[in-house]
């Protein structure tokens, strides 16, 4: 499942990663650092909210 930061509308895609912040493709948004934050905006994993497919 696809999830949207609800402040830049940035979409974190699990197939695609963040290869940018060495989170590799596959990697479910459950599954990701509790750290880890929006590549765009910077805010944390609470602002995203899941996409309905």
């Amino acid at each position: 499942m696809k999830y949207r930061c609800t402040v830049c509308g940035y979409i974190y895609d699990p197939e695609v990663g963040d290869p940018d912040s060495g989170i590799e493709p596959g990697t479910p948004f459950e599954n990701l650092p509790d750290d880890w934050t929006c590549p765009v905006c910077g805010v944390s994993k609470d602002m995203f909210e899941p996409l309905e497919d």
